[in-house]
């Protein structure tokens, strides 16, 4: 082994065999990695069986490690837990087959334990099933957003999240905020940086209905600091995009213009004549 290879140890080993991943676990555990995960192959059909293996490098008793695999949707697909082994090894198998896992696409296999600190995660690809292309209807036109996009209104906004996923999100032009539900599970973080387009003068943010200060603002980029079990976290701001585009504004202006001219006109044709 080269010593550049040992100084850049990998976060996950995806398709090696045993003796290489058992090996790259060691490596990880030297370098005090908490958790790493691997599976036997980088891409599986929809009637496969995922192996997956992983080694924690310091053994709780009483703690089993948490596997979550989300789909290319952002969706949980499984959720499971397994205990370790003395040695702090674990194993488990997924099956491929079923509606949960019928989209073509990139699965993120999560493994937790004990803390959002201690988790690791291996990405694996599905092909010969349904095909998924997220696409969005924004207010002006058709735009797809990327992969660490939220669509709220039809506006993408960038984002990452730890200990839990994002389920949906809404502006609410009466408050100025962006809305986001989530599906938590572990304290986790949430960053979200929306443009200055959408929402400007951020300012506040609530948890579950309540002012939360475990929050970071720095310009439009928000960190949110939420503990597990959280559903809901609202960012509030001076200023977000209206639901109305702005020839729709323009045209509501003319029509409120017109009904007080017609309006006025009628009132003056119906004073009486001296």
């Amino acid at each position: 082994m080269s010593s550049a290879y040992a100084e850049e140890l990998p976060q996950a080993c995806v398709g090696c065999s045993m003796e290489d991943a058992r090996a790259t676990a060691e490596k990880m555990l030297r370098a005090d990695i908490p958790v790493s995960v691997w599976t036997d192959k980088t891409s599986y059909g929809h009637s496969d069986t995922i192996m997956v293996n992983g080694q924690v490098a310091n053994v709780a008793s009483g703690f089993p490690v948490t596997i979550t695999v989300v789909s290319p949707l952002n969706s949980i697909v499984t959720v499971d837990q397994i205990d370790t082994a003395d040695d702090g090894s674990f194993e488990t198998t997924l099956n491929t087959a079923g509606a949960m896992w019928k989209y073509d696409g990139t699965y993120t296999i999560k493994a937790n334990y004990g803390s959002a600190e201690k988790s690791n995660s291996v990405k694996v690809e599905l092909m010969g099933g349904v095909a998924y292309t997220p696409t969005y209807e924004t207010p002006q036109t058709s735009k797809q957003c990327g992969a660490n996009e939220i669509t709220a209104n039809g506006y993408c906004v960038p984002f990452s999240i730890s200990g839990g996923i994002i389920t949906s999100a809404t502006l609410n032009t009466n408050d100025n905020s962006i809305v986001i539900n989530i599906s938590s599970t572990d304290d986790g973080t949430l960053t979200v940086t929306p443009s200055k387009t959408v929402q400007d003068g951020i300012f506040m943010v609530l948890v579950d209905g309540e002012e939360w200060d475990d929050v970071e603002i720095v310009a439009n980029k928000v960190t949110v600091m939420f503990p597990a079990g959280t559903e809901q976290i609202e960012v509030i701001g001076t200023f977000v995009v209206p639901e109305f585009g702005t020839i729709a504004a323009m045209i509501l202006v003319v029509a409120i213009i017109s009904i007080i001219a017609v309006s006025a006109k009628s009132r003056l044709s119906i004073m009486p004549r001296y």
